[in-house]
């Protein structure tokens, strides 16, 4: 295993390390930017985007370049192709973000909407997600990822009651139907990266296992 590998693996998972500490920063931000009605938090997030979106293309640079030269073999050929994955996984988070905090930036003009227990119960649900996810793939921990995956059913049903309360306001409520809509796209939102956080443990088993999860749980 030559130096010139070892190098380019180490850049490839700091890459994506990096990427994940970005989106991790930005899943909060938005979050933030809903619940405070917080329009600096939002413009924040719109404008880190471009940053995760080029860290990506340098993650699929160094895979692309240590699968075509250095041909390897068992872990460290799961490490590139599971860290490939993530990435992808990755910047669809960035992009979900990008959306709440759209959403959320337009939401704070407009008179706010009552209180859903529901959104605030996924938002924390989300985070505890992909923090773990990122965690996990820091670790290789198989057993933490699994975990996540397991948290993935709560996710959605958080989502599905907010979107039956918002509803169910949104009838006797007509002024409020654009509001509300906004509202039911957050919560789809957080439920994506929610089920991105699953994507990601997934590929945390495989890089650490070698196998899929459903036999990583037979085991």
């Amino acid at each position: 295993m030559t130096t010139f590998f070892l190098q380019r693996l180490h850049q490839l998972k700091t890459s994506a390390l990096n990427m994940a500490a970005l989106c991790e920063k930005a899943v909060e931000k938005s979050q933030k930017a809903y619940f405070a009605r917080n329009m600096v938090l939002a413009k924040e997030v719109m404008t880190g985007d471009n940053l995760i979106n080029q860290l990506e293309l340098e993650v699929d640079q160094n895979a692309l370049t240590l699968l075509a030269l250095d041909q390897p073999m068992a872990h460290d050929l799961r490490t590139i192709v599971g860290t490939l994955n993530i990435s992808l996984d990755l910047e669809r988070v960035g992009d979900e973000a990008y959306n709440v905090a759209r959403r959320s930036l337009f939401l704070s003009t407009r008179p706010p909407l009552p209180y859903f227990p529901a959104m605030e119960n996924l938002g924390k649900i989300t985070t505890e997600m992909f923090s773990g996810a990122i965690s996990a793939f820091v670790n290789e921990d198989a057993d933490l990822a699994l975990e996540i995956c397991r948290m993935d059913e709560n996710a959605n049903t958080q989502s599905i009651k907010v979107v039956k309360a918002v509803i169910d306001y949104m009838v006797n409520e007509a002024p409020a139907i654009e509001r509300c809509v906004h509202t039911i796209f957050i919560s789809r939102s957080l439920e994506r990266i929610a089920n991105l956080s699953t994507n990601i443990a997934e590929s945390v088993i495989f890089i650490a296992k070698g196998v899929h999860i459903k036999a990583y749980c037979a085991d």
